[in-house]
């Protein structure tokens, strides 16, 4: 097989297309044959040494994927060889072959072509597993997404609004809040000259991928009840938490990761990736939530998707790598 692999830490010149022994699907697992991988930020702080894989993970980038099953492990049941799904990933999809948990895939929502459908389980799984399942947003609350414009952003926007929520968001440039806008947001607020917690009010869950920087305001935002969910450090990894205010609101703080959780039991990828294909995947396939690819790029231009990621710029929804 061939795979995008990182020679060293450091810059987006650091991804080399490489020769590597195929992947083997052990017990459980699928062989995919890749069609498609994205970008996510993970990957880059994985490329600069920041995040390494979990144990027992590919050391080769990519968190998600679609593809065509190509060979099944022992006791793998309900696929075929030559099915075309999309999967998440705990690493190995800037490869052109992965082999993943058969647990962890998903059929290619109806209406999604098969190299779109890369763009899915990563910001899926992320943001129903926390708005949803941990925040428990639910129909008339007010939600507030920081980062809007990105993967998991426009996203959020979408799944939020087809809940019934009021949805917020914020952003760094007017243009890219106007596009918020068309995705369903309510209020948007550029950070770069408005203070979220004048603009948007009482918030009953926010999506915060800043950490420290916004943890203080984050909790100003809160309404009672309400429930903040930390996915992300952008703006640092240590902040001052005033637990008088959590009290007095009756407020949750709660940090979570994904892509190294087990593929098994309560918390585990399994139930997350089921439940996405129960209650999430029929609202992609009737159009309440699509799927935001901002470009599709040859997969030998990953180095060229990470300097624009990095950079920010005009990237809207995701960056997809295609084989």
């Amino acid at each position: 097989m061939h795979a995008i692999t990182i020679r060293e830490p450091g810059g987006p010149d650091v991804l080399t297309w490489t020769e590597l022994p195929d992947p083997v699907p052990g017990p459980g697992e699928v062989l995919l044959e890749v069609a498609a991988t994205a970008v996510n930020r993970a990957d880059l702080l994985q490329r600069q040494g920041h995040y390494p894989p979990p144990p027992g993970a590919s050391d080769v980038p990519g968190l998600e994927c679609s593809g065509t099953v190509a060979a099944l492990g022992e006791g793998v049941t309900g696929w075929r060889v030559g099915d075309e799904v999309c999967a998440l990933l705990a690493g190995g999809g800037y490869g052109s072959l992965v082999a993943v948990p058969a647990a962890q895939l998903l059929p290619v929502p109806e209406g999604v072509d098969l190299v779109t459908a890369a763009s899915l389980p990563e910001v899926a799984c992320t943001v129903w597993s926390n708005v949803v399942l941990v925040a428990g947003l639910s129909e008339g609350e007010t939600f507030l997404v920081h980062g809007g414009a990105g993967g998991i952003g426009t996203h959020a926007v979408q799944v939020a609004k087809a809940l019934g929520a009021r949805v917020a968001v914020t952003a760094g440039s007017d243009e890219r809040l106007a596009r918020c806008r068309e995705l369903g947001a309510d209020i948007t607020v550029n950070y770069r000259t408005q203070d979220f917690v004048a603009e948007v009010g009482e918030v009953d869950v926010i999506l915060d991928n800043m950490g420290a920087a916004y943890l203080g305001r984050n909790v100003d935002a809160l309404a009672r009840d309400g429930r903040l969910v930390i996915i992300g450090m952008q703006g640092g990894a240590k902040g001052e938490l005033d637990l008088r205010k959590l009290l007095a609101k009756r407020a949750s703080v709660t940090a979570t990761g994904l892509r190294s959780r087990p593929v098994d039991g309560p918390h585990g990828k399994g139930r997350i990736v089921r439940d996405v294909r129960d209650r999430l995947w029929p609202l992609i396939a009737s159009g309440a939530v699509k799927p935001i690819v901002h470009e599709v790029l040859p997969i030998r231009q990953a180095a060229q998707a990470h300097r624009a990621l990095e950079e920010g710029g005009d990237v809207f929804g995701k960056l997809v790598l295609k084989f």
